[in-house]
C-alpha cells in the first residue's frame, strides 16, 4: 500500500501540510501516516543522564495524547476520507519524518514557514532536512497567505500598536 507521510506540530503551517497530505492521499488512494516527533526533556543527553524508563514512557504518552488532540483539531468529526495512522516517533522532526517515509514509493509532505535569519540559527529547517535526506518525493507546502496576516496581528498585540480602522475597509 502506498503511503503519504506528513509531520504534525499544531502550527498553522503544519495544519496546512496535513490537509494537503490528506488530499494527496485521497488522489493517490494511499494511506495517510501522521508523524509527531518527540524528544525527551534535555534531548538525548537528558535521557542518558538520569531519566528512567518511567519518565520516557510518560513523555511518549504525552506525545501520543498531543497527536490525538492535533488530529481531532485538524479533522474534527469529519474524517480525512483515507486510512489514517498516527505515529509518535522519538527523535528530531526531520529524522523522524525521513525515517518513516523510507520507501521510494512514499510521498513526504512537509510544511514550510517564514524563516528569518535569527530563526534559522536557533532552529534548523525541517523542510530543508527532508528535501536533502528523503529517499522519496517530498512535497513542500508553503504557508497560507493568512499566516502573514496572523503574524502581523500578533506583532501588533505584542507591541501594543493601535489598530487603524481604515485598514479593515476594503479598497475600491
Amino acid at each position: 500500500m502506498r503511503r503519504v507521510v506528513v509531520g504534525a506540530t499544531g502550527t498553522p503551517g503544519s495544519l496546512a501540510a496535513l490537509h494537503r497530505a490528506a488530499a494527496e492521499a485521497r488522489v493517490r488512494d494511499a494511506e495517510l501516516w501522521v508523524v509527531l516527533a518527540w524528544q525527551s526533556p534535555g534531548g538525548e543527553l537528558g535521557s542518558r543522564n538520569g531519566l528512567g524508563p518511567t519518565a520516557l514512557a510518560e513523555c511518549r504518552a504525552a506525545a501520543v495524547e498531543r497527536l490525538r488532540e492535533l488530529l481531532d483539531a485538524a479533522f474534527g468529526a469529519l474524517k480525512p476520507g483515507v486510512t489514517l495512522s498516527g505515529f509518535a516517533v522519538r527523535g528530531t522532526p526531520g529524522a523522524a519524518l525521513v525515517g518513516t517515509a523510507c520507501d521510494p514509493g512514499d510521498l513526504l509532505v512537509v510544511g514550510t514557514g517564514p524563516r528569518g535569519p535569527l530563526r534559522r540559527l536557533v532552529r534548523p529547517s525541517v523542510a530543508r532536512y527532508c528535501l536533502a535526506h528523503a529517499a522519496c518525493p517530498v512535497l513542500a507546502v508553503p504557508p497560507s497567505p493568512l499566516q502573514s496576516d496572523l503574524e502581523a496581528v500578533h506583532r501588533r498585540n505584542t507591541w501594543r500598536i493601535p489598530l487603524d480602522l481604515r485598514e479593515l475597509t476594503p479598497e475600491q
